[in-house]
């Protein structure tokens, strides 16, 4: 029963890091298929590339500007940060401040 309950917490939680680039490690179709909203120092965001909530940053797009391979350039930005499954009902997002090793010291 344990086995079933962790892996229902684990479905509507999204993971600690993930990406909407094809080409990246941290790329899920299937998660991304069910809509993850991100929530930036506050502020709910639709033009995030990429986020780590356990060291709290987000990738966004800069500008129009495109690398030579076409695809466009991201810039970095640090804060806290909140993702959660918009298929959830509940919002069970998952704070960086709800990880202990990603203290402001």
């Amino acid at each position: 029963m344990t086995e079933h309950t962790s892996r229902s917490e684990s479905e509507q939680t999204p993971p600690d890091r993930l990406a909407i680039d094809p080409d990246s490690p941290f790329f899920d179709a299937d998660r991304l298929g069910r809509g993850v909203g991100i929530r930036f120092k506050g502020v709910q965001r639709r033009d995030i590339e990429e986020y780590c909530i356990s060291q709290g940053w987000v990738r966004v797009q800069a500008g129009k500007t495109m690398d030579r391979k076409g695809r466009p350039l991201t810039v970095r930005l640090n804060g806290p940060v909140e993702a959660w499954y918009e298929d959830v009902q509940d919002h069970g997002s998952v704070h960086a401040s709800d990880d202990p090793a990603s203290s402001t010291d």
